[in-house]
């Protein structure tokens, strides 16, 4: 059973194998979903989907197993969608209610294909805004297209839900914002950042280990705990961020990602510097002076096992990086590129997280040096981005 959505989830790039396709019949045969597609829906997002960056390609999969829309290239169509001025969805009318009567009385199209060949239609058609209409996209009227109207099916663009009889729960498609190009949030970040995590059974052994017991209880006779040592995540991480002046833009982003840090790695330590490295790094930006930590200390307290991840947008004046006294704080006495190639050959993997979106990278003529210091280990901000970056340092 479910071959056919088992190559359709397979075609829009959702990484499914046979062994969840057999426990998708299983559930099924045990009876966990029955003649009820929702039910059925979340169970098969549940077992076929492991990772939440593919749910996106799930709902678009399986609407495309329900629906039969093969002929629709319905990326376009969104694209189409979104391209309506916005004042055709202003509400300027009342929202429309009509009785149960009125609303039965109304023609659906019968399928979404033919729903959504009509809004293709009305995407041709259109010129103007539209409002209490029962045929074009607009608001306050009976058209299946729009917002604020009423009937019993339709598209809804623009407004919120509120009588619940738009298209299916697949449609909504919420986790776009798990693109590998989108600004990441700290959940995200948390996902993408846990490939980094190595675990080891260390210390005394605690904890009990189900499978050793069942084992030796087989072979004993008798009741034969067996206990291992608690797992615990030994990748040591070291971060050292950039603040001050071009990184303020992008403080929220670097919060998000020092928390979803400190909540994956159980050994992370963390400094700040400005634009370079130089000389020397602080722990508390309130306390710059009195927190700071010579560089040459850094490399003697934390050893070459560190994962180091360098933060930071790396656009600075070129003399900041390549001469001496370039700071734009002090007088530094060795030029920047000195200390970062000094940093590369003190621990094993390090690697840059650039904030400023890739397209950019070009025009900045410090972020190509920096990028070339470190062997092209320099990796944006995006879920991609950062799936790269552990993907190098766990290896």
């Amino acid at each position: 059973m479910f071959v056919r959505l088992f190559y359709t989830l397979r075609k829009y790039g959702v990484p499914v194998t046979t062994r969840e396709l057999i426990d998708l019949n299983q559930a099924i045969a045990e009876g966990l979903a029955f003649a009820d597609q929702d039910e059925f829906y979340q169970l098969a997002k549940t077992i076929l989907v492991k990772d939440e960056r593919f749910f996106d390609k799930f709902d678009r999969a399986i609407k495309d197993y329900f629906e039969g829309i093969e002929t629709f290239d319905l990326d376009e169509l969104l694209k189409q969608v979104q391209k309506i001025p916005k004042e055709w969805l202003d509400l300027e009318l009342l929202e429309k209610h009509l009785t149960p009567e009125q609303r039965e009385a109304l023609q659906k199209a019968g399928s979404l294909e033919e729903l959504m060949k009509m809004l293709e239609e009305r995407l041709r058609e259109q010129h103007k805004k539209h409002q209490g209409g029962n045929r074009m996209i607009g608001t306050g009227g009976t058209s299946p297209f729009g917002a604020f109207g009423d009937h019993p099916e339709g598209v809804r663009i623009g407004g919120p839900g509120r009588k619940r009889s738009a298209v299916k729960v697949w449609e909504q498609r919420k986790y776009q914002n798990l693109d590998d190009d989108q600004i990441l949030g700290t959940r995200q970040m948390q996902l993408a950042l846990r490939r980094l995590r190595k675990f080891a059974r260390q210390g005394a052994a605690e904890e009990l280990d189900v499978d050793g017991t069942i084992r030796e209880t087989a072979k004993q006779g008798i009741l034969d705990v067996q206990l291992v040592p608690e797992r615990r995540n030994r990748v040591k991480v070291l971060m050292l961020f950039d603040v001050g002046g071009s990184m303020d833009s992008y403080i929220a982003q670097c919060e998000k990602l020092f928390s979803a840090a400190k909540t994956e790695f159980k050994t992370l330590e963390y400094f700040y510097f400005h634009n370079c490295l130089y000389d020397y790094v602080w722990k508390d930006n309130h306390r710059r002076q009195a927190s700071r930590l010579e560089t040459w200390d850094l490399f003697h307290k934390y050893g070459r096992d560190y994962r180091v991840i360098i933060v930071g947008d790396a656009s600075m004046a070129p003399y900041e990086l390549r001469s001496v006294g370039g700071s734009v704080e002090y007088m530094n006495d060795e030029a920047g590129e000195i200390w970062l190639r000094r940093l590369r050959q003190h621990f094993d993997k390090t690697a840059w997280l650039n904030p400023e979106e890739e397209n950019y990278w070009q025009y900045t003529q410090t972020i190509g040096l920096i990028k070339q210091i470190f062997d092209d280990h320099m990796y944006p901000m995006t879920l991609k981005g950062i799936e790269d970056l552990t993907r190098y340092l766990s290896r």
